[in-house]
């Protein structure tokens, strides 16, 4: 057969596909796939979007990804990708890849007003120690900050934590994640005093009913969505409810979809707890042993920023309902207060107070939840009658409550970006605990992650700007002090006030208070919500911002120095993924140009400073505590003496070039022949990523998160392993004493988590004995109250609002529109409407309109068609498109005791350009 060099390569590939699909091949084929394969390296990876971890195999030939493909070993995805997925290595090879520092320049030198200009990595961290120091003389620890990163490889996130933790002693480091887990981690907190799900993965093929909370799983976690109709299809019995503000790809795999009014999730979560106890269905045995009931204050804020200083005119209405708000009808009924009451919002200090209450308290707080008025408040298409809508909620109690019925509740972003987050995540695991359907394969509530290491490097290596590694907490002692102590840092280096969360950096840079800012794999001013303040912020004040980024996205775009990085596969990493599955990957391929790693960038720019230069007194404004003079965070330059340091000792000899991780030497066997281009570059022979994991598996061993050593991910029959690994066996379901070795034997469930399982007591108004009665082992349900959204549409405002992404593109599509194929699948944002409210707007499908709202308006076309079917009265716009910047419309308002924003309902109005 004779066949073109072209041709005989595009056989080779299709019978490699074929072979692995189980087809037979001819000769002719056979020959050809094993010709073209004949250099090619394979190789295990994850994947670099959503947080269900897929597995895949990347094959490699000089110096670059030419294949992959799903792998089927990982028993997350078995072979399965979703069409992301599939590009994986096309995101690493986009035309405008930036490689090689840029900075803002006007007669050679940095200028604030200055156009970009290529520069070297000395430059470049010139500039960033310069304004640096300048900063840190001017502010101290209060004045720097990072926008960090739930896609920071594990590594990366554990060495930007300890630089600014230990090293610069400030806490003003926080990831994406604070906009995309932060609600679910105050759920876990709160609930069970330990961050993470009890499930896992499994649980979709044990289970019977699967509901899905505000999760478009169809779209945003692809593969579990197949593996969920894999389950419906294969099981009779098998029900798949979806509860959404619209129609969307989910519905058309659902049973019964219940498209619901924003925000009234609550009031239908407590429907669901009054109806288990109307039917006398509460698990009393597992109740009585293993939980208590709880409640909270209710005038809590919605995250605004108050007062009219940095609000813009249009949007101060809205603004002043942070300090006082008058109740609606629906609210008053559910918080038992007259209609028109004017609240203000006293609690505002202190959103995570709780207290025990009596069952009785409980069941009178749910009495106003009736079938009737959730009904009526939470019917969200118009057009559905409401005794069809009754019906859906009955039968959706009905799921939940059946005795021999298994039930898991799945959610994201609906629940987590949410004025009342916390509280939702907070419901569904009451009435899963009144159930006693929790913990058990099949049974429970599983919060799915956004990111691919949401879980890996926001949470579990505590990257947040209140925590430290492994479920540790700034404002603890207890929590500095192990930390210290592991670190090898002199006691009270570790500020103890929390720093500023992700939302208020921004507020932060706007105000002046933060005038350094480096932002790691992250867009922050193109993602984060009220973006008009944020880009004003970053290019009229004083202030100098570094991105390090891989493309030119609006961030790098509004920053004064970019940094070109290394991008998944050109480095070695670790992700943590939704089910606490670990997974590690070697580095595949070289970065190009002079682009380097994350951690290359964080380590080599260490080496600048030393600990005497934040190590003595610092002033510091707000702090207090026992042990601390009030304002001041104290010199530790005498016991770091003590401890065998110098003050000329540079940060990067303390805390990373140690002499326990200088014994990991590169090479090593387990790199099979891989390179890394980290350790190369710093030159010093230790193998940083295998070094800084081994140091930070320590914080996790004997509390429950429990890793594996560094080389045993790396096994080839490995992929990867789910916390805690104990005795080399991976965890299944957690505090379960029939999968979980941490529960004491004989307890059947103990839920151990150490955190606030001391509380007062009280009733449905307050503390009535503010004495801490410690309740461990014990999980708490908790009352939460209907909270109507702080913004409502209105006769000027009259639509609502909700964001989001789509299947083809990751977050804000600096990565896949790289990709041809996902651009021209989805090449623009559009506005999806009902068509009924497009005509009677003079509209229609394709036309250009202005979606405005308090705080900015833009242009987008309108879509009446397609994946999405919106009720009248509501848009839908993605995020991923900057050329349609619809964050600049939607609102700031956060979950008050998680900060995390809402992106899901702002009031907008909707007019032909």
């Amino acid at each position: 057969m004779t066949v073109s060099r072209r041709n005989f390569l595009k056989a080779g590939i299709a019978a490699s596909t074929a072979s692995m699909a189980g087809l037979s091949l001819g000769p002719a084929a056979l020959a050809a796939a094993q010709e073209t394969e004949a250099d090619w390296q394979w190789d295990k990876a994850v994947c670099r979007f959503c947080g269900t971890g897929c597995g895949l195999m990347l094959a490699t030939s000089n110096g670059r990804v030419v294949a992959q493909k799903g792998d089927v070993e990982n028993p997350v995805n078995r072979g399965w990708q979703c069409v992301k997925g599939y590009f994986n290595a096309k995101i690493m090879y986009g035309q405008d890849r930036l490689t090689q520092p840029l900075m803002r320049m006007k007669d050679g030198q940095f200028h604030k007003q200055g156009d970009f200009v290529p520069v070297s990595w000395e430059q470049a961290f010139d500039e960033m120690e310069r304004q640096l120091r300048k900063t840190y003389a001017e502010k101290g620890p209060e004045g720097i900050a990072c926008f960090g990163s739930g896609q920071w490889t594990i590594q990366e996130g554990y060495a930007m934590n300890k630089l600014f933790k230990a090293g610069f002693r400030s806490n003003n480091i926080d990831p994406n994640a604070r906009n995309c887990m932060a609600s679910a981690v105050v759920g876990f907190y709160s609930v069970f005093g330990t961050d993470e799900p009890a499930g896992n993965y499994d649980d979709i093929e044990n289970t019977d009913t699967m509901i899905l909370w505000g999760a478009n799983m169809a779209e945003m976690h692809t593969v579990l969505w197949s593996r969920i109709i894999n389950r419906r299809m294969a099981a009779p019995n098998v029900r798949i409810v979806n509860l959404t503000t619209f129609r969307n790809m989910s519905s058309d795999g659902a049973d019964l979809e219940i498209v619901f009014k924003p925000n009234t999730d609550l009031a239908i979560q407590n429907y669901i707890a009054r109806e288990i106890i109307a039917r006398d269905a509460v698990n009393w045995d597992f109740v009585n042993k293993h939980t208590i009931f709880a409640t909270g204050p209710s005038d809590i804020g919605y995250g605004l920023r108050p007062g009219d200083e940095y609000a813009f005119p249009a949007e101060r209405d809205i603004v002043a309902k942070e300090l006082k708000v008058t109740l609606d009808k629906y609210e008053a009924i559910g918080q038992r207060r007259q209609e028109g009451e004017v609240v203000e919002q006293n609690s505002r200090g202190n959103p995570l107070a709780h207290w025990s209450i009596s069952f009785e308290d409980y069941k009178k707080a749910l009495e106003p939840y009736t079938l009737d008025f959730v009904a009526e408040l939470a019917k969200g298409d118009a057009s559905e009658p409401l005794e069809d809508f009754k019906a859906k909620l009955q039968q959706l109690a009905d799921l939940y409550i059946e005795a021999n019925r298994k039930v898991v509740s799945f959610w994201t972003m609906g629940f987590n970006q949410h004025q009342r987050g916390s509280w939702v995540n907070q419901q569904v695991y009451a009435n899963h605990l009144l159930l006693g359907k929790h913990a058990q394969p099949g049974n429970g509530a599983f919060s799915l992650t956004g990111q691919p290491t949401a879980c890996g490097t926001a949470r579990e290596v505590g990257t947040f700007s209140h925590r430290l590694p492994a479920d540790r907490l700034i404002g603890v002692p207890a929590h500095r002090e192990f930390t210290e102590a592991h670190w090898k840092l002199p006691a009270k280096t570790i500020n103890p006030k929390p720093g500023s969360f992700y939302g208020k950096i921004m507020r932060d840079l706007e105000d002046g208070s933060v005038k350094w800012a480096w932002v790691q794999v992250n867009n922050p001013w193109h993602t984060h919500p009220n973006s008009n303040h944020w880009i004003k912020a970053a290019r009229e004040k004083d202030n100098f911002i570094i991105v390090s980024e891989a493309y030119p996205g609006i961030s790098a775009k509004v920053a004064d120095l970019i940094l070109p990085v290394a991008m998944i596969f050109e480095k070695w990493g670790a992700y943590g993924n939704a089910e606490r599955r670990t997974q590690h990957w070697r580095e595949q391929v070289p970065p190009p140009g002079v682009a380097r790693g994350d951690l290359w960038q964080v380590l080599e720019f260490s080496k600048r400073f030393t600990i005497g230069d934040f190590w003595g007194e610092l002033p510091v404004p707000g702090l207090k505590g026992d042990g601390y003079e009030d304002g001041k965070l104290p010199s530790v330059l005498t016991e770091a003496g003590e401890k065998g340091y110098s003050a000329d000792d540079s940060l990067y000899k303390v805390l990373f070039a140690t002499a326990d991780n200088m014994k990991y030497a590169w090479p090593d066997p387990v790199a099979k022949g891989r390179d890394n281009h980290t350790v190369n570059l710093l030159g010093d022979g230790w193998f940083v990523e295998k070094a800084l994991w081994q140091e930070y598996v320590h914080f996790g061993r004997g509390v429950g998160k429990d890793l594996a050593d560094f080389d045993v991910y790396h096994r080839d029959e490995v992929r990867g392993l789910r916390w805690p690994v104990v005795d080399g066996k991976e965890g299944t379901w957690r505090f379960n004493e029939q999968y979980d070795p941490y529960v004491t034997k004989g307890a059947g469930f103990e839920f151990y988590g150490k955190l606030a399982k001391a509380i007062p007591s009280g009733d449905l108004d307050g503390v009535t004995d503010p004495t801490p009665v410690p309740l461990p082992g014990k999980a708490k349900i908790f009352f939460r109250p209907y909270a109507a959204p702080v913004e409502q549409p209105d006769e000027n405002y009259d639509l609502w609002l909700s964001t989001g992404r789509v299947l083809e593109h990751w977050h804000s599509g600096t990565m896949t529109r790289r990709v041809p194929e996902l651009h021209r699948a989805v090449p623009a944002a559009v506005l999806w409407m009902h068509p009924e409210d497009a005509s009677e707007r003079g509209m229609q499908r394709n036309d250009l309109v202005w979606i405005e709202s308090r705080r900015g308006k833009i242009q987008i076309r309108v879509e009446t068609t397609g994946r999405n079917t919106m009720p009248k009265g509501m848009v839908y716009a993605p995020f991923f498109d900057e050329g349609v910047f619809i964050n600049k419309v939607a609102i700031d308002a956060a979950c008050p005791m998680s900060k995390e924003s809402d992106y899901k309902k702002c009031a907008v109005k909707v007019y032909k350009v």
